[in-house]
């Protein structure tokens, strides 16, 4: 927007870098630039000011279809001016010469221009093009063919106007046919998400099944296992058993071998006792075997009166001092007649 200062009947305008003025005196063309500054006669002059930035224009129409179906397009227009002199000969730019602004509104009539273009090659494109072509592929042919055709528009060219670029944000069918034609993709995903959720159960019903097993395997090693420890202690039992019962039967046999032997040595040693004892009594009693029987009277009732020691009573019958008298006087004699 240009900036006019007033000086009584003069005024003084000052543009932007990005504006190109253009100044008429008497119906003439007598200065024109890029950001200039200058003076002039309001009542004799008109001022043109032209925008040389680069402007967006966004667009959004409805289309239909080769299968009839309405298709929604949205995108943005990129667009400059290349002749300023041209477009402000064929647009109005005439700025007020007290405020600065556009007497009318010339921005609004090339976005107008532009976006009825865009519409009716977009219109074409989509009427050739079922909706499912249009919305796999539509956003880059639908923007390589619009910005062609606003490219090689001779009117826009002839007016000084260029396009820069033209996007296409978005390019979407009614909700309900969106919502149809999601629904094939959506339940093709539902079935891969089904046949996941399957997978992922019958994995985990099989790693179950193969824990299940595993343990079961373990269970049955482990019972046979025992059973070998449990035989492997009975074998060790047994063998136990017979190794003390050997032990003890050896015990037995040499403890029986020992009192076999003591009883044959006690045997052997009462028997040789035994045999001293008779054999001196043997000799005692061929001792005794020449003594008259007064003389072994007399030894007995003196070895029976050695161990006597005490004498309760004597009683000597006729009976046996006869013959002990007899005898007497026979010895008395005898060794009377052996002194003589």
């Amino acid at each position: 927007m240009a900036d006019i200062t007033r000086f009584f009947t003069l005024r003084h305008l000052r543009s932007d870098s990005s504006s190109w003025v253009l100044h008429w005196r008497r119906g003439k063309l007598v200065r024109q630039g890029r950001g200039i500054a200058f003076w002039f006669l309001p009542l004799a002059s008109s001022v043109a000011e032209v925008p040389m930035d680069d402007r967006e224009l966004p667009f959004l129409f409805k289309g239909r279809s080769l299968d009839f179906q309405e298709v929604v397009v949205q995108g943005v227009i990129t667009w400059r001016v290349s002749d300023p002199e041209t477009i402000a000969r064929r647009i109005d730019f005439t700025i007020d010469q007290k405020r600065g602004t556009w007497l009318k509104k010339p921005l609004e009539q090339v976005a107008a221009l532009q976006s009825q273009l865009a519409q009716q090659l977009a219109w074409d494109w989509l009427a050739n093009h079922d909706v499912r072509a249009i919305l796999a592929h539509g956003a880059d042919a639908l923007r390589g063919l619009v910005a062609g055709g606003l490219a090689s528009d001779v009117g826009l060219s002839g007016m000084g106007l260029d396009v820069a670029a033209v996007r296409v944000s978005s390019i979407r069918p009614t909700a309900d046919v969106e919502k149809a034609l999601q629904v094939p993709t959506f339940e093709a995903i539902q079935q891969e998400a089904d046949q996941a959720t399957f997978e992922r159960r019958a994995l985990a019903v099989e790693k179950e099944r193969a824990i299940q097993e595993n343990e079961l395997q373990n269970r049955i090693e482990l019972s046979r296992r025992e059973s070998e420890l449990i035989a492997e202690d009975g074998k060790n039992g047994r063998s136990l058993a017979e190794e003390r019962a050997a032990a003890e039967r050896i015990s037995a046999e040499a403890a029986a071998d020992q009192k076999r032997l003591t009883a044959s040595a006690d045997a052997d040693a009462i028997t040789a006792t035994e045999r001293a004892r008779v054999e001196a009594e043997r000799d005692r009693m061929e001792v005794y075997k020449e003594v008259p029987t007064s003389v072994i009277l007399g030894l007995a009732a003196q070895r029976f009166a050695s161990k006597l020691r005490k004498i309760e009573h004597l009683n000597l019958s006729p009976d046996l001092l006869g013959p002990m008298l007899q005898n007497l006087v026979v010895a008395g004699t005898k060794k009377l007649d052996a002194g003589s």
